[in-house]
């Protein structure tokens, strides 16, 4: 059965963070996008939901270095795309990294980088993340599954004198 997208625009939409309870709620999301949940953890990391009348529609995540994050697990299902959703969660992470003092934010992205241009966000190198990372979880999984070379990674520099996270 095809379900007709509701628009957003009637919709009432909220972004929280989310609580450890909320895990199988973001691995359900993650799923239902296609993407993979092996590597997240909440360990270390700080997760948003969307929600749509109360509904979760999206979740983005951070995990925590030392003065640098790396955004991972952004999703939003699709008959929630192209409303400004995701636009919500990416901006919530940045802002969430600048205030934790973060000078730099990665993430792993071979098929939206005009997306993640839009924020800011710049090529960047499998070797300056793992660096920056060596113990987040999604940069160990690429490593030790040997994914993490196929995979382009972006790079954005944080603004800490302003606090501006927008483009």
């Amino acid at each position: 059965m095809t379900q007709t997208p509701v628009s957003l625009n009637s919709m009432h939409i909220s972004l929280r963070q989310a609580a450890p309870a909320d895990f199988p709620v973001i691995l359900d999301l993650l799923g239902r996008c296609g993407l993979h949940t092996g590597s997240a953890t909440l360990e270390g990391s700080t997760y948003w939901i969307a929600q749509l009348d109360g509904v979760p529609g999206g979740c983005i995540g951070l995990e925590h270095g030392e003065g640098v994050s790396l955004i991972r697990s952004t999703a939003v299902v699709p008959e929630a795309r192209s409303q400004g959703l995701g636009r919500a969660l990416v901006l919530s992470a940045l802002t969430q990294a600048s205030l934790r003092g973060d000078h730099t934010v990665y993430l792993f992205s071979s098929e939206a980088g005009d997306y993640w241009k839009r924020f800011g966000f710049e090529p960047s190198t499998v070797q300056a993340v793992g660096e920056a990372l060596p113990g987040a979880s999604q940069v160990r999984s690429g490593f030790d599954r040997g994914w993490i070379h196929d995979e382009q990674v972006w790079q954005r520099s944080l603004n800490q004198a302003g606090g501006e996270t927008g483009t």
